[in-house]
């Protein structure tokens, strides 16, 4: 039997590697975050995701395990800062999944495809939790399964992305599939008085992510960052009932590329959008978190955690899920699919995707066509 690698430590986080023909993706053995992650496009190798600047720093003894791995993409299970207990439950932000050891359990290679699995055994709420990244020759894709073993009760899952983006203001150009209902987080995400600043309106609505309320009046621009510099902010939009993928895409035109995220609304609802520009003066952020943007697809009411999440709340009150009904004798799957295209010349801001038999097309404005090879069977819709 060929022995499993030993992880590498990359950025001071124990990791295991995975790689194609297309793409090389690090998975931290600590919270499970992928990240970095290389792909080889027609415009060259591209890293889009963010790693944390203090990696390899002591953090305070109270710090969320989840910031000690921070980078790239992870899942919560609970998505949230979790502050409040839940029938007992105190879950950690983002949850045991987002700062707990995983253990691999295989790893292999076959057929064009590289796959790697892990488990994490919960103990807030007792269950299993398996990880799945699959790699697939050709395709600059991360496939990503989480299987939801043995828990019961509601739950707000997520995944928690997070791109860096150039120093340019305004470098990268943000759209969202179609949604139903937009607004800034219902009640502070920052306080001054402990070095935290933010620049929205605290649960303004709106309906276009061009002209989002200011707290100071006036509207600014979410479709275009890094933007607002000095300030972290969050907001949320919920997608429209649909039958095929609902996605996210932010494309680089200056770099040639555009990042994307696949999912199945009825399992993820809602996409929270969080802006970190150097707002956090707190340890350890301490001002040089910048030009991160999280692009977190979830099932939850903002960030605000599990018991929040499982109240009646404004948003579940819409009709719009906040938590998926677990039940222990059903295992709950949740697939998504991250990658990257290359753009032709002149690309500019996606204004709608196709999607055929293995392949989806990103369209901007002006009719440019970005095609990418991808597989959307994959999300069970």
């Amino acid at each position: 039997m060929k022995p499993r690698p030993e992880p590498a430590v990359v950025f001071h986080q124990p990791s295991w590697r995975l790689a194609s023909n297309r793409v090389e993706a690090l998975v931290t053995c600590t919270g499970g975050h992928l990240g970095p992650v290389t792909f080889q496009t027609a415009a060259g190798p591209v890293q889009p995701y963010a790693i944390a600047p203090w990696h390899g720093e002591t953090l305070p003894a109270d710090a969320p395990p989840v910031l000690r791995p921070l980078r790239g993409d992870f899942f919560c299970a609970p998505f949230g800062g979790n502050a409040t207990p839940w029938r007992g439950e105190q879950h950690p932000p983002h949850g045991e999944t987002a700062g707990s050891p995983w253990q691999l359990v295989s790893q292999t290679e076959q057929d064009g495809r590289t796959e790697l699995a892990a488990v994490l055994e919960t103990k807030v709420r007792p269950g299993r939790v398996v990880k799945r990244l699959e790699l697939h020759d050709g395709e600059t894709n991360v496939y990503v399964r989480h299987e939801l073993h043995g828990l019961a009760g509601p739950m707000c899952p997520g995944h928690h992305a997070t791109l860096a983006f150039p120093e340019k203001p305004g470098a990268g150009r943000i759209t969202i599939s179609p949604w139903r209902h937009g607004q800034v987080v219902p009640e502070a995400f920052e306080s001054a008085a402990q070095g935290g600043y933010s620049a929205l309106k605290i649960g303004a609505r709106f309906s276009d992510l061009r002209r989002v309320p200011l707290a100071n009046g006036g509207t600014t621009d979410l479709t275009r960052y890094p933007n607002r510099e000095g300030y972290e902010d969050l907001v949320m939009v919920c997608a429209k009932p649909g039958d095929g993928p609902a996605w996210t895409a932010v494309s680089f035109p200056e770099q040639g590329y555009l990042w994307f995220a696949l999912k199945n609304p009825r399992l993820l609802a809602s996409t929270v959008l969080w802006h970190s520009h150097g707002g956090r003066h707190y340890v350890p952020w301490s001002g040089r978190h910048r030009r991160v943007l999280g692009l977190e697809d979830v099932t939850a009411f903002f960030h605000l955690g599990l018991a929040a999440s499982a109240a009646p709340n404004s948003l579940s009150r819409r009709g719009i899920p906040t938590v998926l009904r677990l039940r222990a004798d059903r295992p709950l799957t949740i697939p998504y699919i991250m990658g990257v295209a290359a753009l032709p010349a002149g690309f500019g801001t996606v204004r709608t995707v196709e999607f055929a038999s293995g392949r989806a097309t990103f369209i901007d404005t002006r009719g440019r066509r970005a095609p990418t090879a991808v597989d959307t069977t994959f999300l069970n819709l």
